[in-house]
């Protein structure tokens, strides 16, 4: 299908807005706003705001063939009633402190899962990341019938990548020291999130579970399925893109409830398994483990108040996955 949208000046997207039913009480403020955020990354936070159709049955398909039906709406061009191009702000404004306070947590687990990782490896081997037999079969002996190499030999690949480019001191110390291949308790300090998320996966599982285990959790493929929505979260992030109300393709698994009561609020909530919410929920339990005097769950709470009054557009924290008693987590 040929693209065929016009270019639109500022004034032009603005008033095209105001054409569908956004209100814009101050026009200069909000063409400030346009200019400097731009329509297209706003327009995620006013789509919540527009009309939409009443409940229509889909076909859902797999490969060519319809497997089942479901309801669903579809959004108009125009907005409902009250609608505010200051909501849209305060909902980007809103975002973009979550997405801090996400980063920051983020930080602190990423920091001790590379301590966590290589020193569960370094004990092996100090270059146990290189050994086959240090790793979970599947991850290091099979090959993908596709690119005819392991899972082990894409990490490696991109690991290489990343020594590589490394300006870091120690990385140059190290190699005009001792040369390659880095020991992993050097080699771990280079690793993104997705790096190391993905080498725990390839772990062999006595050692996942070990890991995991001194986070309350017993099972490590669920915590390696942690980490895997953790990365995914990490990126939404780390590219400033809208996450209070965004499907969260990458899930993680759950505890039993048992082993992790809060749990029960999610299990059969699958819109509540699909938003941030529970993500952020996890970071609060690594959280406690890794730095419990942190001041980060207070300041969670604190940000999740602040939500925006949207009740006359019908939004609230439900968007974005929170249980009724949501703030009962943050105490």
């Amino acid at each position: 299908m040929a693209y065929n949208k016009p270019w639109l000046g500022f004034d032009e997207q603005l008033a095209k807005l105001q054409q569908r039913g956004l209100t814009v009480t101050d026009k200069a403020a909000a063409l400030n706003y346009i200019e400097r955020i731009g329509y297209y990354r706003l327009s995620g936070y006013w789509y919540s705001f527009r009309e939409r159709s009443g409940k229509v049955c889909e076909l859902v398909y797999k490969g060519n063939k319809a497997q089942k039906t479901k309801e669903t709406t579809f959004p108009f061009e125009t907005f409902k009633a009250d609608s505010c191009f200051t909501d849209a702000v305060e909902l980007y404004v809103f975002d973009k402190r979550l997405r801090m306070l996400a980063m920051d947590a983020l930080e602190r687990i990423e920091v001790a899962l590379r301590v966590d990782i290589s020193h569960t490896l370094g004990e092996k081997h100090p270059f146990a990341y290189l050994k086959p037999d240090c790793l979970f079969p599947d991850f290091s002996q099979v090959l993908d019938g596709r690119k005819g190499v392991t899972k082990h030999h894409d990490w490696l690949s991109g690991h290489a990548k990343l020594i590589s480019r490394s300006k870091e001191e120690f990385v140059k110390h190290n190699k005009a020291k001792y040369g390659l291949p880095l020991p992993i308790w050097v080699a771990c300090e280079v690793w993104d999130f997705g790096t190391m998320s993905r080498l725990f996966d390839g772990m062999l599982e006595a050692d996942q579970d070990v890991i995991a285990n001194r986070y309350g959790i017993s099972n490590g493929r669920i915590f390696a399925s942690w980490l895997r929505s953790l990365n995914y979260l990490r990126n939404v992030c780390a590219h400033h893109s809208r996450l209070w109300n965004r499907n969260m393709t990458e899930q993680p698994k759950l505890p039993s409830k048992a082993e992790h009561p809060w749990v029960n609020d999610y299990i059969t909530n699958t819109h509540a398994q699909a938003r941030c919410y529970l993500l952020l929920r996890i970071c609060l339990v690594l959280m406690k483990r890794i730095n419990p005097n942190s001041s980060w769950p207070e300041r969670v709470k604190d940000h999740l108040e602040s939500f925006p009054n949207l009740e006359h557009l019908k939004l609230n924290l439900v968007g974005m996955g929170a249980p009724d008693n949501w703030q009962n987590d943050w105490q």
